[in-house]
């Protein structure tokens, strides 16, 4: 039986990690998940349910009842869901319970390609290609406000230069200062800066190492 061949994918927000992960697995044909939407569909399913969101219990129960296979990004992107999913994520056993799901993910058929927070570190620290996509925090907050705008601000959020960048900056904070599995490159990753390039060349860069580590 041969061994799935997964990517990890970690940074910051807005730093092109996701484009760049469904570029990636578009192109080797493998499927894709987006591991900041797990904790969104737990927030989700207890906001639906008019549950508690500091009820760890409740959080866990939730969890387990997300199937990965159809997490829709643009309900889950609503501003409010994201609010939530901050609350849900600090939460150790439902960090625990989705990290294993996410596992299962990776390992369910020929491969996959990971994006998230703690892909290289904590959930797939076997992987055989792992990147850490960054950019500064003037260029992800100029990324996040084109999105908003080109969205019509329909997620809810705040479209304002100045406070995405305070959001991202504040992020930032938090996910690379919080206790359990936090933001960081995994030893043998591979940075990827993308202050000054666009996705073309991000894609092309990452799929040459990809394809170099994985000559099949």
């Amino acid at each position: 039986m041969s061994i799935p061949f997964i990517i990890a994918i970690d940074g910051p927000a807005a730093s092109g990690k996701g484009t760049l992960s469904r570029r990636l697995a578009e192109a080797l044909e493998l499927p894709h998940l987006d591991t900041g939407l797990t904790y969104r569909a737990v927030a989700h399913a207890l906001l639906q349910d008019k549950q508690p969101l500091d009820d760890e219990d409740i959080a866990v129960e939730a969890a387990k009842k997300i199937d990965l296979g159809v997490l829709d990004p643009i309900v889950l992107a609503v501003h409010a869901i994201g609010e939530a999913a901050s609350k849900v994520a600090v939460m150790s056993r439902v960090r625990i319970t989705l990290v294993d799901k996410q596992r299962q993910f990776a390992n369910a058929g020929k491969g996959a390609v990971l994006d998230g927070r703690d892909i290289g570190t904590v959930v797939c620290p076997d992987a055989q290609v792992k990147f850490y996509v960054t950019a500064s925090p003037e260029v992800r907050a100029e990324r996040r406000w084109k999105e908003v705008q080109e969205r019509g601000n329909l997620t809810g959020s705040d479209a304002s230069f100045e406070t995405i960048l305070s959001d991202i900056k504040l992020r930032d904070e938090r996910d690379m200062g919080r206790a359990d599995s936090p933001l960081k490159p995994a030893e043998d990753a591979h940075l990827l800066d993308t202050s000054k390039m666009d996705i073309e060349t991000a894609f092309h860069t990452a799929l040459s190492i990809v394809k170099s580590s994985n000559p099949k």
